[in-house]
């Protein structure tokens, strides 16, 4: 699998990547033996790139990863990727303070059984801590040695600006954000108008959360919710949920419409759609099964004919209103 740079640093990781949300949630993901395989197949296919964090699974998708690596996967052949900031409080969904913070990561470590992981991230941005304190945690992680490099999810267009600008601000004194971790796919374009241009303008990775819409784009809802999908899940269902309406149909229709003419799945050019937009480093791909990683992880040999892709961007295409990015043709 091809290896490609986080933003502007020194760090490679594979082309796509490795998603471990509904790892440890028996309902919804795989078992241990089934986590196990698809690790090695990842591995197997040249993937660096494993994702998760401190609340997936309460917890149980890092001690579930930390059990595999070593015994499946050499530690050292992988990128591991957690996030802290999330907690389960109705009143305070994210606390982005030092104390929690490095708390949290101590508490990854000892899960994962390492002591270090490769990326750290923010997961969400906590309006109620000063931005600056939440970035010091990052550069005492990084300078602790917990983590190699730092980076932030869920930011917004003017958050992930802020914060990666003043971890620039003094150069050789704080760690510059290699990336920020978004949801992107051709159901969910939105960072396009802020997001994506700040983070190629300040050499920030993009990392692709749910880049398949939440499983619709494989079009296994166009005829209605299989038994043993997501949607049907009474823990994902208002996941998938907002990706059901009259407008996304007409996108997953044009997907089919494209894999057929390529004699491909709708997966296999969804992926490879948001994988080689600009700016975009790995898509994070969480499968329930073997077989649908094999599906992922085959669009390796995939490059989406141009008059495709610009047919996709079209259909697909957000609607930008003053004043977001490109508004001076409105």
């Amino acid at each position: 699998m091809e290896q490609r740079h986080l933003g502007r640093t020194g760090l490679r990781v594979s082309r796509i990547g490795l998603g471990t949300l509904t790892w440890g949630r028996s309902e919804d993901g795989p078992d241990e033996a089934g986590a196990a395989e698809q690790l090695k197949a990842f591995w197997e296919a040249g993937g660096t790139l494993v994702d998760t964090a401190d609340v997936y699974g309460g917890g149980e998708a890092e001690y579930l990863l930390g059990r595999l690596v070593g015994s499946v996967v050499p530690r050292r052949d992988l990128v591991i990727a957690t996030k802290a900031g999330s907690v389960p409080d109705p009143d305070r969904r994210f606390d982005g303070s030092r104390g929690h913070l490095l708390a949290a990561l101590d508490d990854s470590l000892e899960r994962l059984g390492t002591d270090h992981v490769d990326l750290w991230q923010v997961h969400a941005f906590d309006p109620a801590t000063p931005l600056e304190e939440t970035l010091q945690a990052l550069d005492q992680a990084v300078g602790s040695g917990r983590a190699r490099y730092a980076g932030v999810s869920n930011f917004s267009g003017w958050q992930l600006a802020k914060a990666a600008t003043w971890q620039l601000a003094a150069p050789g004194g704080r760690t510059r954000l290699a990336s920020t971790q978004m949801e992107y796919s051709l159901l969910q374009r939105g960072v396009e108008r802020e997001v994506l241009p700040a983070a190629r303008d300040l050499g920030v990775g993009l990392l692709p959360s749910s880049p398949l819409g939440r499983g619709v784009l494989t079009g296994k809802y166009r005829t209605g919710t299989p038994a043993d999908s997501r949607g049907a899940s009474p823990a994902m269902a208002g996941f998938v949920e907002p990706y059901l309406d009259e407008g996304a149909a007409g996108i997953v229709d044009a997907v089919a419409t494209a894999a057929h003419g390529l004699a491909v799945t709708p997966l296999q050019v969804a992926l490879a759609w948001v994988r080689d937009r600009p700016g975009v480093v790995a898509p994070i791909v969480g499968a329930r099964t073997s077989a649908q990683l094999a599906e992922a992880l085959s669009v390796e040999e995939l490059t989406l004919p141009e008059e495709i892709c610009r047919a996709l961007d079209d259909v697909s295409a957000p609607v930008h209103r003053y004043p977001d990015q490109d508004w001076s043709t409105l």
